[in-house]
């Protein structure tokens, strides 16, 4: 297993724990957070402390992962701008596409004094 599949796997985990987050909260005053302790009893540490787990754990999860895809950019493979290089029998060989330039011979250019027949 790769670097770049340990990473794509923390990311999914990551991403499902953070919209496991974010469908428990309820702008309106429902959701997990008036489960516990709704209506001014303080039960399981009251919907104050529910309510600021959530949105610190929202944040956090999204922090990580932000820095998860940022630092998964490096353990892309082929990612990097380095020359691809196959070794063959022993032998180091550079793939190079050859770049060609056209062919810049004045005497096929058309000219307004050529007739058109």
């Amino acid at each position: 297993m790769n670097t770049f599949t340990i990473f794509l796997i923390l990311i999914v985990l990551v991403a499902f724990l953070l919209i496991v987050v974010v469908m428990v909260q309820n702008p309106k005053g429902g959701g997990l957070s008036s489960s516990f302790g709704g209506g001014g009893t303080q039960q399981l540490g009251g919907v104050k402390k529910t309510t600021d787990f959530l949105d610190k754990s929202t944040w956090a999860l999204a922090t990580l992962l932000l820095a998860l895809i940022l630092a998964s950019n490096f353990a892309i493979p082929g990612a990097g701008g380095a020359t691809e290089s196959k070794v063959i029998n022993g032998e180091n060989t550079e793939t190079s596409i050859p770049v060609t330039t056209p062919d810049t011979n004045t005497d096929d250019i058309a000219t307004p004094s050529d007739s058109i027949n």
